[in-house]
């Protein structure tokens, strides 16, 4: 005697996948893999695990954890895939995965996705650092193209800046452009004779007697677009 199984059961089990993201996802730059890792990141939404471990989601798939981070973080460079905070029933800030993204573009935007030249951005983030970025940092660096619209080659010049200075952490990196914001810079031009003149004034203030090359505290900012 067979044992049957609830309706209910089976239609509550089921995962509801928007046939667009399976027939476009090769022109927004998207593979096999990273479609599958979207899945099971939507089922895990779903079932309210709102930030699952690269560990969990590679756990039922082929991929290993390691793999599985760095398509998420491939999804999170691409603007597919956000990280917002939340507050739970006791007031305790959480972290939370967003597909918005993902669906805005699938469903909200007419054009054709571009190749966005701000993603080359992440990669010379990554090199100076000398290690993949973090979701957080990843949100962070998207923050200031989207929210603070900054332009890449003013968020390259900022990094370059703290390199130089020997303080590179993603804070002094922002304190670099919210000054400049604030400043109301917004070209490389513009950043190289604010640096300037805040690295001439520094030399004044330590020596006032005795000159001081200080172009080498700006030149990294020479060619720059």
């Amino acid at each position: 005697m067979s044992k049957s199984i609830p309706i209910q059961e089976i239609l509550l089990n089921q995962l509801h996948i928007p046939a667009k993201l399976l027939t476009s996802y090769t022109s927004y730059g998207l593979d096999e893999k990273d479609v599958i890792v979207i899945l099971q990141l939507f089922r895990y939404l779903k079932e309210g695990n709102d930030f699952p471990t690269p560990y969990e989601i590679a756990s039922n798939l082929t991929i290993d954890e390691k793999e599985s981070a760095n398509i998420l973080r491939k999804l999170i460079q691409k603007n597919f895939l956000s990280i917002k905070q939340q507050k739970n029933e006791h007031n305790q800030l959480s972290e939370a995965y967003s597909m918005d993204p993902l669906w805005e573009s699938l469903y909200l935007n007419t054009e054709e996705p571009e190749v966005q030249a701000e993603g080359t951005i992440f990669i010379l983030f990554e090199q100076e650092f000398g290690r993949p970025l973090s979701p957080f940092e990843i949100e962070t660096i998207n923050a200031w193209l989207d929210e603070d619209e900054i332009s890449p080659s003013l968020i390259k010049a900022g990094l370059r800046e703290s390199v130089l200075m020997g303080k590179l952490n993603f804070k002094y990196i922002d304190r670099i452009l919210r000054d400049w914001k604030k400043k109301g810079i917004h070209s490389v031009e513009q950043a190289r004779e604010a640096s300037k003149n805040f690295h001439d004034r520094q030399v004044i203030k330590k020596d006032t007697t005795k000159k001081r090359d200080t172009s080498f505290y700006y030149n990294w900012l020479e060619g720059e677009d």
